[in-house]
Parts: C-alpha cells; structure tokens; sequence
C-alpha cells in the first residue's frame, strides 16, 4: 500500500500554545513541518451560544499512519481547549522530494 500523507489543521488560542505544541510534536517527530497563520478570526457555536475567538491556525505535515494513535493524543496532552480543533486532510499529490523529506524526518 502507498503511504498516504495528510496537512493537520489545529486552532490554538495564541502563538505561546503553538509553539509548545509544535516542538513536541517536531521533537517526538510526529510531524514534519508547522506552519503559523495569525490572526485567525473564528466564529463557532459552543454549549448553545455563538463565540467569537481570536486565535492562531497550525498547519501541520505528517503522515495519515501517524494521525489517530499518536499525533491526535499528542495535540490533546497540551491542548487547553476541551474540544480542539484536530482535522486532517489527504495530501492527493505532492512532490516526490517534499514527501520523501517528511518520510526521514517523522517516526
């Protein structure tokens, strides 16, 4: 079977929270790569009332063999939110060098 790689959306209240989540996940090599996008403005409906939250997006690279066993408990051993936002989206395609890169760098 071929591997299949994923991009890791995760929404963290501040830029702190995700670089301490970021360098556990790069240290235990869970993910390849991390990418901060700030501000991000999201609107959500939490236990019955519509929230609106400054917040911080990583967008992180890894492999689909490692998103549910390892990377998901990783993200909600740090995550102060009680429901993070975790999703993982298919990498269709991607260039031979760039996965091969996240092939060495990760578990």
């Amino acid at each position: 079977m071929e591997k299949q790689y994923v991009i890791v959306l995760v929404t963290v209240p501040d830029k702190k929270t995700g670089e301490l989540i970021s360098n556990h996940l790069l240290e235990k090599k869970l993910i390849a790569c991390v990418n901060f996008i700030t501000p991000v403005i999201s609107l959500f409906t939490w236990q019955g009332n519509i929230d609106h939250e400054d917040e911080v997006l990583l967008i992180l690279k890894s492999r689909a063999d490692l998103f549910k066993e390892q990377l998901v408990p990783a993200i909600e051993s740090l995550h102060p939110y009680e429901v993070p936002e975790i999703l993982a989206l298919p990498v269709l395609l991607g260039s031979e060098e760039y996965l091969n890169w996240i092939d060495e760098v990760t578990l």
